[in-house]
């Protein structure tokens, strides 16, 4: 979406968000509009009051002057602690709409999308970053109109009222579209220097996370390298803080000009108005009401720049949130309902020379693979790092569209089986898994979301996934908060694996089950041990309804016990066969490999001599 179709869509979302406000805060929505009514009318009457005040007491009229006075003092009053009342309902209504509504909206939107491919673009992730934790200027933008319409009719009163001491006093008006035409000009720089900056906010804030967080902060330490990652922190932030800082004086020099100009207006103005003053017929009332309001001007003008700089300053938020909407809207109007995916597989699954690309890439990451894999069968794929392997089983989980080729599940596209239906049919645990920051039972419960309050199938996930020594550790059990960064119990890689692997195990009857590597932060026995306890457990499942497992290592001793090993190199499927097949084939891919990881497993280093007295 360009910026001026986004642009162009402001006043309908500004619209929306207003109805939102209504529909969750009626009350507080009321009282906010009622405080800006009354508001208006209570600083037109200090002005009125004033002048009165001032006329009574050249009359000698005692009665009309204590009866002004305490007007313009109960009008003055009123506007200053109408508007406390004002700011604070409408921060109330601001944050309430943008915590319950935008924020998750956000993140439906963005999750909501079948593939997994925009998490990748910088466009997308440029956008994210604008709006996170911006989702109460979001909402703010819409009052921020509201408040500067009402802003705009007190500035109507007042010249209203000028315009009756003197025609010459509406010559402020010009003065003040002057200002405001400049300030506008000002703050749509700052805009545009937002967004050209947000990817080296990006950087910088990832290098701070970096050096600070305390899953890399062994390796800084060890390898020395904080004084580079400073450096490199240092010179984003000070691309941001520059970019940032050259919009911002650009902003004050228009602002200054726009203000001199006023300031020019005004002065002349109160002299002709004090000349007429002391004519024959002249008011001094009017002087003072001219002061009075006119020195008001100011105020109200600065509240109305600020607030309608605001809504157009909130560009900056706007602008990416109808981009995320609009991009979710496209792709998930692009995919829409699919077939329902077989009860049970009876052929399996079949790659037709399927290819895939990541954007930007050089060479495919999966190029021309054709594979049957047969129903019930447990599939290993190895290969060394970067051969394409997790690529693979991302594409058999819709994570992302082949390129070219095609994937079938029974002879049925997976592009045109119903994603989510696909995905309630599979498990899956990855080597990049969550660390969920909640209770132990949540965090395995979360592997069936329907089900994650069930005691017993989250017991039987534990004992599947051999997870009972992390859980008889913790100190409340399945209640024990995970993570020390919420005051929880923090856990070593391989408890935090062994979690992942019991929310694996929470769907029954899958018809797909992946192990991406779950357990590389393993050594090789222990791996071995797990393998083989999954296959056993695919080997059930598979009975139950034809279910496929596919087991993803690097470690070649590992998946001896698989019916089907492919063997993936630089993206290509060079190998197919059984265990004993692949050994056989001296010269082979999978031959050499494993003989070489064997010989490495099997060595042993020399005992050191006992030292000598």
């Amino acid at each position: 979406m360009s910026r001026d179709a986004a642009v162009r869509r402001y006043p309908a979302l500004w619209w929306e968000l207003l109805r939102v406000c209504w529909r969750q805060e009626r009350r507080v929505t009321v009282l906010v509009l009622a405080c800006m009514s009354i508001g208006t009318v209570a600083f037109a009457g200090v002005g009125l009051a004033a002048k009165t005040v001032v006329d009574a007491a050249a009359r000698d009229d005692v009665t009309v002057l204590v009866v002004a006075a305490i007007a313009a003092a109960t009008a003055y009053v009123c506007d200053w602690l109408i508007n406390d009342i004002c700011f604070t309902m409408r921060m109330h209504v601001v944050e309430r709409v943008g915590q319950l509504e935008i924020e998750p909206g956000i993140m439906r939107a963005c999750s909501q999308i079948e593939e997994i491919d925009h998490l990748e673009q910088p466009e997308f992730l440029d956008r994210i970053t604008a709006v996170r934790g911006q989702a109460w200027a979001i909402v703010d933008s819409a009052w921020a109109v509201v408040e500067s319409a009402a802003l705009v009719l007190r500035l109507a009163l007042t010249f209203a009222l000028l315009g009756d001491v003197s025609p010459w006093l509406l010559l402020l008006l010009p003065c003040t579209a002057v200002q405001l035409a400049l300030e506008n000009l000002g703050h749509r720089g700052a805009r545009q220097a937002e967004i050209a900056a947000a990817e080296d906010g990006r950087v910088q804030r990832h290098l701070f996370e970096v050096a600070v967080g305390a899953a890399t902060s062994k390796e800084v330490r060890v390898a020395g390298a904080a004084g580079e990652l400073v450096r490199l922190q240092h010179a984003a932030a000070d691309r941001v803080v520059r970019a940032r800082g050259r919009a911002s004086f650009r902003g004050a020099a228009f602002s200054t000009v726009g203000w001199a100009v006023f300031a020019v207006g005004f002065t002349a103005a109160l002299a002709l108005v004090v000349r007429e003053a002391g004519l024959p017929g002249g008011s001094l009332g009017n002087v003072v009401l001219t002061i009075t309001v006119g020195s008001q001007v100011r105020s109200v003008l600065q509240m109305a720049v600020n607030r309608s700089s605001d809504a157009g300053g909130y560009g900056r938020v706007l602008e990416p949130y109808l981009w995320l909407r609009a991009y979710a809207a496209d792709r998930l109007a692009s995919t829409g309902p699919g077939l329902s995916p077989p009860a049970e597989l009876r052929e399996g699954i079949e790659l037709h020379g399927v290819r895939f690309s990541y954007p930007g890439a050089s060479t495919p990451a999966v190029d021309g693979v054709s594979v049957r894999i047969p129903a019930g069968s447990v599939v290993a794929v190895v290969g060394e790092y970067g051969s394409g392997k997790t690529t693979l089983v991302k594409l058999l989980a819709k994570l992302y569209r082949p390129t070219e080729g095609r994937i079938t599940a029974d002879g049925i596209d997976l592009a045109d089986l119903d994603t989510t239906a696909w995905r309630a049919r599979m498990s899956a645990a990855y080597q990049d898994f969550g660390r969920y920051r909640t209770t132990f039972a949540t965090g395995v419960g979360l592997g069936d979301p329907p089900r994650m309050d069930d005691a017993v199938a989250i017991d039987d996930a534990v004992r599947a996934a051999d997870a009972d020594s992390v859980r008889s550790r913790l100190p409340r059990g399945d209640r024990t908060e995970l993570g020390n960064g919420f005051g929880g119990v923090d856990l070593s890689e391989g408890q935090w694996q062994k979690v992942a692997l019991a929310r694996a195990c929470m769907r029954v009857g899958p018809l797909l089950f992946v192990l991406d590597e779950p357990t590389a932060s393993l050594d090789a026995p222990s791996e071995h041990a797990i393998f083989a306890r999954y296959a056993a457990r695919s080997r059930r499942i598979a009975d139950e309804g034809g279910a496929i497992t596919v087991i993803v290592s690097h470690r070649f001793s590992t998946v001896a016990g698989a019916d089907l090993i492919l063997v993936m190199d630089r993206g290509r499927l060079v190998e197919s066969g059984s265990h004993a097949d692949l050994v056989g084939r001296q010269g082979g891919t999978y031959s050499t490999l494993y003989g070489i990881q064997a010989d490495a497993y099997a060595t042993r280093l020399p005992t050191a001599p006992a030292p000598t007295a």
